[in-house]
């Protein structure tokens, strides 16, 4: 057996025991310790056939998030890890490729995960001659330090999963074009105010153009406050997590209030698309959709979706398109909104 662990294994916080002791089911004679020097997350195998090991790991143990064969187990001294990386991408990358070095630091050290970064991704340069991607590299130096040892491995680029890839097409411009038209939830406050909230939480996820609450006609006062004061809630909720998890610019979906039959006088021009069960199947019509949201003159484009009664059927004969998501479903008003969202997302997607 092993005197030094050869496979890293991470899982969900609180799984690792249950990971363990599945690992130590499959791979009886390997010592298994979970969470070591109590770093939580993670599990290390002491294999002396870590690369067959590894594979049986993957295959059999669903809480394994990541597998991580070492190709090289050294002291956690800096230039021990430069060393190592230095020896194992010799024939591991070529001068076409491109790589990047992803380090996570466990313990107290005297130098920073950046620093190993950069001091192997040098070393790995000068003798490979392959180019840095750190976006979307062909090959990841993959170096896990655990206190006072450093597993260090390398996989291919493609296990790295990203949100965006070379091969999604961003969607946000399309995005940026729609207004919600959205007649407003009414009833009990405490009703009203919780569903507004869902939809504004809803609509900010996509950061919409903007938000247009349109009640029909007389309409109790403190029930469209608190459904409005609902949707603010929940769009400055998600706007800030957004504002947090992502690396670039987001927009707070802008909110305005007109009277429903107002809004297609206001917006006669521009297109209006609603959703309601009488409509066409959405992949029926694809090609008008992908033509109304790729002209360039529509800026804005306007999409309809009813509360608890639907978008009055008087107004189908303004509309450009008259779509149903699901037929044979009546969706509830908190999921309509974005569920005729992503059914257009889902047509736009196949465009690009």
């Amino acid at each position: 057996m092993s005197n030094v662990p050869t496979i890293l294994v991470k899982t969900q916080l609180n799984m690792e025991n249950i990971a363990a002791a599945r690992i130590s089911e499959i791979l009886p004679n390997v010592k298994v310790v979970p969470k070591p020097f109590g770093f939580n997350g993670i599990v290390v195998v002491y294999s002396d056939d870590p690369f067959s090991d590894a594979e049986k790991i993957r295959d059999n143990v669903v809480e394994a998030e990541r597998v991580i064969p070492a190709y090289k187990v050294v002291d956690s001294n800096l230039d021990s890890i430069v060393n190592a990386a230095k020896e194992i991408v010799v024939d591991k990358i070529s001068s076409e490729e491109t790589f990047a070095v992803r380090t996570v630091r466990r313990g107290k050290q005297s130098y920073t995960s950046i620093d190993v970064n950069v001091k192997v991704g040098a070393v790995v340069k000068e003798v490979t001659g392959a180019d840095v991607n750190l976006d979307f590299p062909d090959k990841i130096v993959v170096v896990e330090i655990v206190g006072n040892y450093t597993l260090i491995s390398m996989i291919p680029g493609s296990e790295e999963y990203k949100k965006m890839r070379p091969d999604k097409a961003p969607i946000l411009h399309y995005l940026h074009k729609i207004a919600l038209i959205q007649m407003p939830y009414l009833g009990p406050l405490n009703a009203a105010y919780n569903m507004g909230g869902r939809i504004g939480r809803a609509i900010q996820n996509f950061e919409l153009k903007e938000l247009v609450i349109a009640p029909i006609g007389l309409t109790p006062a403190d029930q469209l406050a608190k459904f409005i004061e609902g949707v603010y809630e929940g769009i400055n909720s998600r706007y800030e997590i957004q504002r947090k998890i992502y690396a670039r610019k987001v927009y707070p979906t802008k909110v305005f209030v007109e009277d429903l039959y107002q809004v297609v006088r206001d917006r006669f021009d521009e297109p209006i698309i609603i959703f309601e069960p009488e409509g066409d199947v959405v992949a029926k019509v694809k090609d008008r959709i992908i033509k109304i949201f790729n002209e360039k003159s529509n800026k804005r484009i306007n999409i309809f979706v009813g509360s608890r009664s639907g978008i009055p059927v008087g107004l189908y004969r303004y509309a450009d398109l008259v779509l149903d998501i699901a037929p044979e479903i009546t969706l509830s008003t908190d999921i309509a909104a974005s569920s005729a969202i992503i059914a257009l997302i889902t047509v736009l997607e196949e465009n690009i």
